[in-house]
């Protein structure tokens, strides 16, 4: 075996210290001070260092002492020594120049844990004290943790899978003094002996995955009779999760590709679309909208499905934007799943300038003809609009949609008004917007899209073969 160290039980005395740190003791004058905790047991040598190298001086208390008294091999949890626990880890890929996480699956992993050796660790703490009072103190304080012991987590890192063990409290030796006490030191020691059932750990094997997340049946051009150099060569293939949206129309229909393989056929999720409604998701097999079921899908594709834990994306056609959240199969209609969705992965909202300045939100979505806004008006209050308000051949309007001049508001359906203080303010003018709008409800925390002359919900709406998968669990 190559040489490694990895300091694991130094770790664990370093928990064991932390344990004993921080605990105060009060003196005659009512100050409290931190009794330090140190490594190394009170030998001839280490007392002879403390003290100067002089009779004259004593060994400063209150204080503790930590070392080891012993290491031993425990039969009684030894397991297979073959045995390897395999885990499967993908990362969220990384930005560095912006420091942030995107919604786009990064690096996979494969970690192969081997098993540990078990050990039994025994601890001595030495309560150096000068007085008794001070023992009393330091102990009542430690004494009342172990019951009936302390658990201890010498790493923060999930893969370390020996990470947590715990401190038992075996013994006390109340002193180390005997009958008569002596001239020798004016020192007191008590003594707690701790026993750790620790592991020690071989290197972990880490392996990087490499997935295949598309199949491409074709690489011949069958116009010119050639395999295409941009398909064939990693170089020009750009090795990407996320599927670049797009889509061709032949005299056959329309079908999704990427921008590469134009003349390749994406057969991932047996070519199937999906129409998106909410926080429900069903397939698209031949035009119809939920004639398949979802676990035909999930058993035939590779990988594991785990409720809440499986993954789906969904790519827009007008951008590169990826949007993705976790999904369940609902067990009652088996043609839909129900996704929660990372509102992180959606698009960002749109700023919309207005009198009171630029917002990216609303604050309702309102029935003019039914809804009062007298308890709402408020300065930068936006609201949109599900019909028409005002009429440009008469003057006459609602009282309630009137500005404090008497005019009357004049809108139209899917516009987003705005209160100045003093008159509603038309801010976006659906007949006059030709690009998608994004907007969040501030009164239900939905965002919304603004397309084709109507709003939807941000990710409602078809989504073609290719723009779409699956991330399934191993």
């Amino acid at each position: 075996m190559q040489w490694f160290y990895d300091g694991q039980i130094r770790r664990y005395l370093t928990q064991v210290m932390r344990l004993l740190s921080n605990f105060p003791v009060k003196d005659s004058a009512g100050n409290l001070k931190d009794v330090p905790v140190m490594y190394g047991d009170l030998t001839r040598q280490v007392a002879s260092i403390i003290k100067g190298n002089s009779e004259n001086k004593l060994p400063s208390a209150p204080r503790m002492s930590v070392y080891v008294t012993g290491l031993e091999l425990d039969r009684a949890r030894q397991s297979d020594s073959t045995f390897v626990n395999k885990l499967n880890i993908r990362e969220k890929e990384y930005n560095p120049d912006s420091g942030e996480y995107l919604s786009k699956q990064g690096a996979n992993y494969t970690v192969e844990r081997i098993m540990p050796t078990p050990y039994q660790l025994k601890v001595n703490c030495d309560i150096w004290a000068s007085n008794t009072d001070q023992k009393l103190q330091i102990l009542e304080q430690i004494l009342v943790w172990f019951n009936p012991a302390l658990e201890i987590q010498t790493t923060d890192n999930f893969v370390d899978w020996t990470s947590v063990s715990v401190v038992y409290l075996d013994s006390i030796n109340w002193s180390n003094r005997t009958v008569p006490v002596g001239v020798d030191s004016e020192i007191d020691v008590a003594t707690l002996s701790f026993r750790l059932p620790i592991y020690i750990t071989p290197p972990s094997k880490v392996k990087r995955m490499g997935v295949i997340t598309n199949i491409i049946t074709s690489i011949f051009d069958e116009k010119t009779g050639t395999i295409e150099e941009g398909i064939t060569r990693p170089e020009l293939n750009a090795w990407d999760d996320a599927i670049k949206s797009g889509f061709v129309e032949n005299e056959f229909g329309r079908k999704a590709e990427t921008d590469v393989a134009t003349q390749s056929a994406n057969v991932n999720y047996k070519s199937y679309g999906t129409y998106v409604e909410g926080d429900k998701v069903r397939i698209i097999n031949r035009g119809r909208v939920g004639a398949l079921s979802w676990r035909e899908i999930l058993e035939a594709e590779p990988g594991n499905y785990i409720a809440d834990v499986s993954r789906i994306y969904f790519s827009s056609l007008e951008s590169d934007a990826m949007v993705t959240g976790t999904f369940t199969l609902n067990p009652l209609n088996e043609t839909e799943i129900v996704v929660n969705w990372d509102t992180d992965s959606f698009p960002q909202d749109s700023i919309i300038s207005g009198p009171t300045g630029d917002k990216t939100t609303i604050d309702y979505i309102i029935n003019p003809l039914t809804f009062n806004p007298t308890n709402i008006k408020s300065p930068g209050v936006r609201l949109l609009l599900l019909e028409d308000v005002g009429n440009e051949e008469s003057v006459e309007s609602a009282v309630a949609w009137q500005n404090n001049n008497g005019s009357p508001l004049i809108a139209k359906e899917n516009d987003i008004v705005e209160w100045s203080g003093t008159e509603w303010v038309i801010v976006m003018d659906a007949s006059e917007t030709n690009e998608n709008i994004y907007v969040t409800n501030l009164n239900t925390n939905v965002q919304y899209r603004f397309d084709n002359g109507s709003w939807f919900q941000s990710v409602e709406g078809e989504y073609l073969v290719g723009t779409w998968r699956l991330d399934l669990y191993g």
